[in-house]
């Protein structure tokens, strides 16, 4: 028996290595965000910076989580067996959800997850002890109230309310007062630019900045002492007891002292943003370390410490043995928190994943237009147009003056941006100072602000501050932003409802649930990362738009962007091509699942034919006006004719599901033995466009087979009048006819539209 127990608590320790992973996946956004977004350094730098501030925070931190003790549940009353059930339910849980949404690229709260897991996990527990009559020492019967403890779980779900609102709400308006300040030509050769262009002086330059700076470097370094080093041996009593005497002394001091020195970089003409930007990064990073370590090493520490205290005092009877010793605190030994940061690092250093979900962020928050990974909603559509309407009201109670003025400091096309950066270093670094001061702040006020949830917020209430939310990208990024937002809601949903369920199947199926619950586990790992390498390697194609949006020259554009239609043709010619002949064959051979399968093929075809369709659109308003006014007619017409086809075989492969579906009567054989020979031909022509034949040849060959059909038509319709042949199945296949006909007409309009834009 104690074997088995053994080998759960190394089977938690393992998805405890699984859990860092992940987590510092997900929440490697918190950090690397506004770095990465500015470009104020290499990717391997701010990485590295990163890395350094993920170490120091997880060796200095000092403490085993509590709340995987007795923060959720009251372990007195739980046996061994009990906490077991649920540490397992909780590990599993948690790897398997955290690595969903690193998938999906939608950052979360490993706060979140963990705590409403555990909380799962010690209801579902509870609820089956008051089912079985559980009573106290004293005889009385147990409630719910005696064996859980639900302020934790309230205490998270405040600080979702307080974190997404107050952050966004002072993102907007600190950004809005920094863009005022400094415009988006805030630094021309060590000097900044009023709102006329006029440089400014070097004294009055490098004062802004130096005042900016020594306000940032103040609130990160109060970050740090408050948040960041909260945990670790260095905070003793003495000095938090200094720290709290003196407080207005020690942000007082420190903005005078840094102010000055900042002062003193910027008139050297040193890039004071960029060290602000990489020491708030390395803040938020230790800070990460330091205070969600424990989400991921809490829970199979815990076990491990409940397991040595069962095989030293528990007689082998796991499920008498109470937990009694897990209501005291503990100290995490150092070697586990060293080896806990190597992975972190590693992990840091190594995940694809990582990078995803940090796109995420930065591709919601940028300043220019480009891919937008998330479609339009109805409630982004309401809110866009109801602010549109607040704002031109309220327009008309600003002076006109005053409103072209305020316009001038907001002046986006006079932006600087380094190579492939996503906004400013102004931006960047109001980002990581408000998010930490946020967080600082909510942490001696005692208010439960998620890391997590306070940089993604702020980054969104600064872009949106910045008018980076244009009327053709707001709708978009507001959806991802309402994606986001029910991600974490989900997230806590989600987490308590799997982790009970666990907990109870765990409960009853002993052992050999256990095993299944972790080999199902390890498998949904292993498909996950294997289907997301799939899908990072079919979206390496797409490299191309990034190299278009970040081109200086113009012709160049124009060059890469007709690399980009050519491929875009070829390759939805070649999905056309490959659906149309699986679709008609599945229809004569009346294979359902086949139908099914490319009517479901053929919407997300036409779903990211559209998404391209946006971003080609995006790269046509970097081209010279002359050419795109001249190439933009025959670019519509080819992407209308790529829609033609997709709308023709959406047409098809509904009529022929339905007709296979309800099992009528398939088209005799003679007809369909006809039709193939025409269908072959259609299928060798659209291969044939792909290759560098003229495409005059390809038009001219395109209406012979038009005309072909047009006469096969004919004659079926003469025979459904003449014979006796089912209405039903002929009705289908003279649509089928039709839209082949059409696919034709598509075809030829396409090979017009591509020799137009080669000319």
């Amino acid at each position: 028996m104690n074997t088995l127990f053994l080998g759960i608590v190394i089977f938690l320790i393992i998805f405890a290595v699984f859990d860092l992973v992940v987590g510092v996946s997900n929440d490697a956004v918190n950090f690397l965000n506004s770095a990465i977004g500015a470009k104020v350094a290499r990717y391997r730098t701010v990485v590295t910076v990163a890395a350094i501030g993920v170490f120091v925070g997880a060796a200095l931190s000092n403490g085993m989580m509590d709340v995987a003790r007795h923060g959720i549940m009251t372990p007195q009353y739980f046996s061994f067996y009990d906490v077991m059930c649920v540490f397992l339910a909780v590990m599993v849980t948690d790897v398997v959800l955290l690595d969903v949404f690193n998938t999906l690229g939608m950052p979360t709260s490993t706060t979140v997850s963990m705590v409403f897991e555990l909380l799962g996990g010690a209801f579902a527990i509870a609820l089956l002890q008051i089912m079985q009559g559980a009573t106290a020492t004293d005889g009385t019967l147990l409630s719910l109230g005696d064996l859980l403890n639900t302020e934790r779980a309230i205490s998270v779900i405040l600080g979702i309310f307080l974190s997404v609102a107050i952050a966004f709400l002072l993102g907007i308006i600190v950004q809005w007062v920094a863009r005022i300040v400094f415009t988006f030509t805030y630094r021309v050769n060590g000097r900044t630019t009023d709102q006329s262009g006029r440089m400014g002086g070097l004294v009055t330059s490098s004062l802004k900045i130096g005042i900016f700076g020594g306000l940032s470097v103040t609130a990160i370094v109060w970050f740090l002492l408050i948040n960041g080093l909260k945990n670790s041996s260095l905070m003793t009593p003495e000095a938090k007891a200094i720290i709290n005497e003196n407080t207005w002394l020690i942000i007082g001091g420190g903005i005078a002292m840094f102010s000055v020195f900042m002062t003193l970089l910027s008139a050297l003409k040193l890039p004071v943003l960029k060290y602000v930007v990489l020491f708030g990064t390395f803040a938020l990073a230790m800070a990460f370390a330091g205070n969600d370590l424990v989400n991921f090493v809490g829970v199979p520490l815990t076990g491990l410490e409940a397991y040595l205290d069962y095989t030293a005092n528990g007689q082998g009877d796991a499920q008498g043995f109470l937990m009694q010793s897990l209501m005291d605190s503990a100290h995490t030994p150092a070697v586990y928190l060293i080896a806990a940061g190597v992975v972190m690092v590693l992990a840091l250093v190594f995940s694809k994943k990582a990078q995803n979900v940090v796109k995420t962020s930065v591709d919601l928050s940028r300043q220019d237009e480009g891919d937008e990974m998330f479609g339009s909603s109805g409630v982004a559509r309401t809110l866009v147009r109801t602010s549109r309407s607040m704002a031109t009201s309220l327009s008309t109670a600003v002076p006109p003056s005053v409103s072209r003025w305020i316009d001038s400091r907001f002046n986006a096309d006079a932006a600087v941006l380094k190579q492939g950066a996503a906004f400013d270093e102004i931006r960047a670094a109001v980002n990581l100072v408000l998010a930490g001061a946020l967080v600082a702040l909510g942490t001696s006020l005692k208010l439960p602000l998620s890391t997590t949830y306070v940089t993604f917020m702020v980054a969104m209430g600064t872009s949106l501050a910045d008018r980076a939310w244009g009327r053709e990208s707001a709708v978009f990024r507001i959806t991802g932003v309402l994606s986001v937002i029910g991600g974490w809601f989900i997230t806590a949903g989600v987490a308590f409802i799997l982790c009970f369920l666990v907990t109870v199947a765990l409960f009853f199926g002993s052992f050999v649930a256990m095993a299944v619950a972790i080999a199902l586990a390890i498998f949904l790992l292993v498909h996950s990362n294997m289907k997301y390498r799939k899908h990072t390697k079919e979206g390496e194609a797409d490299k191309l738009f990034t190299r278009i949006v970040h081109c200086g020259d113009k012709e160049e554009c124009w060059t890469l962007l007709r690399e980009y239609v050519n491929q875009t043709i070829k390759d939805h010619v070649r999905m056309v091509t490959d659906d149309y002949e699986t679709l008609t064959t599945a229809f004569f051979c009346e294979d359902y699942r086949r139908l099914k399968h490319v009517t479901i093929n053929v919407d997300q075809q036409r779903k990211e034919l559209k998404r391209q369709r946006r971003k080609q659109i995006i790269a046509l308003r970097r081209l010279d006006p002359i050419v795109s006014v001249e190439k933009s007619t025959w670019y519509f017409l080819i992407v209308n004719s790529l829609s033609q086809m997709y709308y023709c075989l959406k047409r098809m492969s509904e009529s022929c599901r339905e007709h296979v579906g309800n099992n009528f009567s398939p088209v005799p054989s003679e007809y369909v033995n006809e039709f193939l020979v025409l269908r072959n031909e259609i299928i060798r022509l659209y291969y044939r466009s792909l290759d560098s034949e003229p495409t005059s040849q390809i038009r001219n060959d395109a209406a012979e087979l038009q005309s072909s059909l047009s006469d096969y038509r004919k004659c079926i319709i003469h025979d459904i009048q003449t014979k006796q042949l089912n209405i039903e199945a002929m009705t289908v296949f003279l649509n089928v006819v039709q839209e082949s006909q059409e696919l034709l007409s598509a075809l030829r309009h396409l090979m017009r539209g591509e020799n137009k834009i080669e000319e």
